[in-house]
């Protein structure tokens, strides 16, 4: 049967009721403390990372990792694909609405000029990771490194638009978020059939590997005025539909031994923040912790109203994560029950979940302070 495109968006209009009930309150919530807190104080936001925060630079990009076709984005406010791979919006979108920062653009997109830089940028692309040669078999892609790069590029113009000290200012009381890691994992180490990586380190000293690359980054920023930053760690990947549908784990269970190798990595960055606040005075470093916050999704999804945690909502083949969404593909119909939206990335209901508690949960949560805390110092 052939699906069109109007099918696709009837269909989905259908369900998008049920979502936006289902996260009604938070966005409620959201508004509210965006209000709150404001973009006079926090005047912008820096997002780094990889597809689980990309806004649409893959769309620029000669990349096999594409999200620039419906279903995706049938949540999304446009109710049009927009280059995020979501449903809707993704965890850095609503840090920033908290923050009352609007959608950030793409660095990749050609009209990223003038002031619409003014509130921030967002760099994040499909498939990259901490190491330069991670999800090289997607094709182009901004690895982190080439990240802090576009972000001197920005640098660059936003000094034509303002004088050294109002810049100096303005980026010290910006935030930036960094999301890096997931790639490293899924998309190099656990791929020992195109990555050498794994006959070469074993799990601690690739987790080290990635932590010494990742800290001359960090470093990097800072050097240049960024003086708040975020840190998000790496969720629970043995769990991601991709990993169940590989057969490594019993049915209804998680890949252990995925979950078990990102521990080093994990630990080690909040034992990165820790060595950066103490070394780095005038500045705060954040840990996000991922993994808890969808580990505890996970292990009690009644409690947040979810029904479906071991497959995707969108996506072809054993748990529905052999393949990822493809396009004019029908999704599930009641999306707010459904911790995953497709092979890798959650849906938006559950990024919900995780913005709200990195920026207002205990440090249990977001370590050693919470992003609200951090955009009132």
């Amino acid at each position: 049967m052939i699906i069109m495109k109007e099918d696709v968006q009837k269909m989905v209009m259908i369900s998008n009721q049920k979502l936006w009930f289902a996260t009604t309150m938070v966005m409620l919530i959201f508004l509210q403390y965006g209000a709150a807190v404001g973009s006079q104080r926090v005047p912008a936001m820096f997002v780094f990372g990889d597809s689980l925060v990309d806004v649409g630079n893959s769309n620029f990009l000669n990349s096999l990792a594409k999200s620039n076709y419906l279903p995706y984005g049938c949540d999304f406010r446009t109710g049009a694909p927009s280059g995020r791979f979501s449903n809707g919006e993704t965890f850095a979108d609503m840090i920033g609405r908290l923050l009352g920062i609007p959608y950030l653009p793409a660095f990749a997109d050609p009209n990223t000029v003038g002031t619409r830089i003014l509130h921030g940028v967002n760099y994040a692309s499909a498939a990259a990771g901490i190491l330069d040669e991670t999800g090289q078999h997607y094709g182009e892609r901004y690895s982190l490194s080439q990240q802090v790069q576009n972000f001197q590029a920005t640098l660059n113009q936003l000094r034509t638009l303002m004088n050294g000290t109002t810049l100096s200012q303005y980026l010290a009381k910006s935030i930036a978020i960094l999301v890096f890691g997931s790639n490293d994992y899924i998309n190099n180490y656990l791929m020992p059939s195109i990555y050498p990586s794994s006959y070469i380190y074993n799990p601690p000293d690739f987790a080290n590997l990635l932590l010494n690359r990742y800290t001359r980054q960090i470093l990097a920023l800072h050097s240049v005025g960024l003086r708040k930053l975020v840190l998000a760690g790496v969720g629970p990947l043995g769990c991601i539909p991709n990993q169940r549908a590989t057969g490594r784990a019993q049915p209804g269970r998680c890949v252990d031994y995925v979950n078990q190798i990102l521990g080093t990595f994990n630990v080690g960055l909040k034992s990165l923040v820790d060595q950066l606040n103490t070394n780095h005075s005038g500045a705060i470093f954040v840990y996000g912790n991922t993994y808890g916050c969808f580990g505890d999704i996970l292990n009690s999804p009644a409690s947040y109203g979810f029904t479906v945690v071991d497959r995707a909502c969108c996506g072809i083949g054993q748990n529905q994560g052999q393949i990822t969404c493809m396009p004019l593909q029908v999704p599930c119909q009641n999306r707010s029950h459904y911790v995953f939206w497709d092979a890798f990335h959650p849906t938006e209901v559950a990024s919900a979940i995780l913005a709200w508690r990195v920026f207002s949960g205990p440090p249990l949560d977001s370590y050693p302070i919470n992003v609200q805390q951090m955009s009132l110092l």
